[in-house]
């Protein structure tokens, strides 16, 4: 009885130490090309802001290449493709995206394009928020104002999404947090932008002011 014990405790200890190791082996791939696209997709992003949108593009590229290789781990390791990591870099590659596509002015990729889920599709959304808000700050400290309203209009659209999304943090992967951030840094862009806007077109009556006035003095 023992005898028979032990064999039958050894051959489930091995089929259970194969099934580690082979989760093992797809959670460390899975790391390996969750890195690569936060990587290939934070430099997409920065590229944009650079207006170099040819590099942002190939980036951009890149990063859904490896964001495909992912797929299949949604079935064959589901506890490794949902273990925070794998939909934190698609969340990432989300934003670069988006980032480009605003940038440029293309339409959006949705989340079935590129191969990304509803909640990390929607919590890479809360994260262009912010990218948007360094574009009009750029344009700002530039005097170029020709897209900071269209721009805060697209922050705006994009809250208004968001907040009306209302399901369990479980389901959303935290969207609640992603959203009152986005909220806040609209909120801070729109009076950034008011001051901005008012203090040019005072600047321009002024000078206009002394156009006039200058040949009477």
């Amino acid at each position: 009885m023992s005898d028979d014990f032990g064999k039958h405790l050894r051959t489930i200890a091995e089929s259970a130490d194969a099934s580690l190791r082979d989760t093992h082996e797809a959670r460390e791939q899975a790391l390996t090309l969750s890195r690569r696209i936060v990587r290939s997709s934070a430099n997409s992003i920065r590229a944009a802001h650079r207006g170099e949108l040819g590099e942002a593009h190939r980036l951009v590229g890149e990063a859904s290449e490896l964001a495909s290789r992912l797929g299949p781990f949604r079935e064959s390791h589901p506890s490794v493709y949902y273990g925070g990591y794998v939909e934190d870099a698609l969340k990432e590659y989300t934003e670069a995206s988006a980032v480009l596509a605003i940038a440029e002015g293309s339409p959006l990729k949705g989340p079935n394009e590129l191969g990304v889920g509803a909640a990390p599709y929607l919590n890479g959304l809360a994260e262009v928020v912010g990218e948007l808000r360094r574009l009009i700050l750029d344009g700002l400290r530039r005097g170029d104002f020709s897209r900071c309203e269209e721009l805060l209009g697209i922050m705006d659209y994009i809250y208004t999404v968001l907040v009306a999304v209302d399901y369990p943090d479980a389901v959303t992967r935290g969207l609640r947090r992603s959203t009152d951030a986005a909220r806040g840094i609209l909120e801070r862009t729109r009076g950034d932008l008011t001051l901005a806007l008012r203090q040019d077109r005072l600047e321009a009556r002024l000078a206009e002011f002394e156009k006039r006035i200058g040949p009477e003095i």
